[in-house]
């Protein structure tokens, strides 16, 4: 077992910091997902944990080797690490097996068939073993990645985007390979996807990354019903933060604000002052006694009624429409009550529709 820490981790690509001073500790035997929009330096992170990137300053942990640090630096193959890419990266020579074994040549070669043998059942690939990549369909392949870096037994196994190729129904069925060799072994995986299904789905410990920084480290939930800042608001679940002011915050932990003329309790970080109600469809249901708003637009998608609301009571300006999962009609005037939610800290924040134009325009993370 292995765990990772970091102590102000920077890499910088000319004046673009693509991890800025990032400080955490990974648990060892965890399933680590490292979620953010493109360019917000996941696959850096990664890549400096593999060792394919060294740190400019900050310190690097593997369990209780130091592998990054000032005059330090240990390779990537002394680092025990597997990794599997978005490209699978096979021989297409070599057959399952051979792609297998290609990296244990060392071993004795009864021990290096024993783990080819395990491997390939592990992944569910066994009848497969004298294929070529070329007769393999996609997931497959996948499947063979993940077995060749199993093979080596690594104490920690690296998975940048190895979804990103496939069809949405592989992609479920790798999910449920992933929690499933991640039982059966008990060897901490790390993660990287911009997907947030995926990372929920498969990780009990998400880290969301923006503009080089680790904004919040937490379980799923925790990162749905209590967001440690404003971006991790929007991002997870497509939440929304509204502008309010909190009146009071009473020995409960709950904020009392006013949205219009509705009075809202509200859980939340915040004694009193200008504030971010954080928000997800989930905390909103239509009732007659709720928040004046205003149907901006509505779709139908995954199975649900979605609609898009304006509330009355902020000028549109000041916020993005808030999502409702319930059939309405364009136009319409509702009322909506809140059944949910968190309340952060204005502060300097930035605009709610900045991390809009920002996402669209964020540098490309380098290779």
């Amino acid at each position: 077992m292995a765990d990772i820490k970091f102590d102000k981790l920077l890499r910088q690509f000319g004046q673009t910091k693509a991890v800025d001073h990032v400080s955490a500790e990974l648990g060892s035997g965890r399933f680590v997902a490292l979620l953010g929009p493109s360019g917000c330096g996941k696959t850096t992170l990664l890549r400096l944990i593999a060792g394919l990137e060294r740190p400019d300053s900050g310190t690097i942990t593997l369990g209780e080797e130091l592998v990054a640090g000032p005059g330090h630096f240990v390779g990537p193959e002394k680092r025990r690490l597997g990794m599997v890419f978005q490209s699978y990266a096979l021989w297409p020579h070599m057959t399952v097996a051979g792609n297998i074994a290609f990296g244990l040549n060392q071993l004795p070669r009864v021990e290096r068939d024993a783990r080819v043998s395990d491997a390939l059942r592990m992944v569910g690939m066994s009848a497969m073993a004298d294929r070529k990549p070329h007769a393999l369909s996609g997931g497959q392949r996948q499947r063979v990645a993940l077995a060749r870096s199993l093979a080596a037994q690594p104490r920690i196994l690296l998975l940048d985007e190895p979804l990103a190729n496939l069809d949405a129904h592989l992609r479920q069925s790798m999910l449920a390979e992933f929690r499933r060799i991640h039982a059966a072994t008990g060897c901490m995986m790390v993660f990287v996807t911009h997907d947030q299904n995926e990372a929920m789905a498969v990780a009990d410990t998400v880290g969301v990354m923006d503009r080089g920084r680790l904004e919040q480290l937490a379980a799923p939930m925790e990162l749905f019903d209590r967001p440690a800042s404003p971006m991790v608001a929007r991002f997870v679940g497509h939440g929304r933060t509204l502008p309010v002011q909190v009146a009071q915050r009473d020995t409960d932990g709950n904020c009392h604000i006013r949205i219009g003329d509705v009075p809202v309790v509200v859980p939340g970080l915040v004694a009193r002052g200008p504030a971010w109600l954080c928000v997800h469809a989930r905390d909103l249901v239509i009732g007659s006694e709720g928040i004046a708003a205003t149907v901006a637009s509505v779709r139908f998608e995954d199975g649900y009624h979605v609609a898009e609301l304006l509330l009355d009571a902020l000028p549109e300006a000041d916020t993005l429409p808030v999502r409702l999962d319930s059939p309405a009609k364009q136009g319409e005037a509702i009322r909506v009550r809140l059944r949910g939610g968190w309340v952060l800290p204005r502060g300097g924040a930035a605009h709610p529709k900045a991390d809009v134009a920002m996402s669209a325009d964020r540098h490309r993370e380098p290779a």
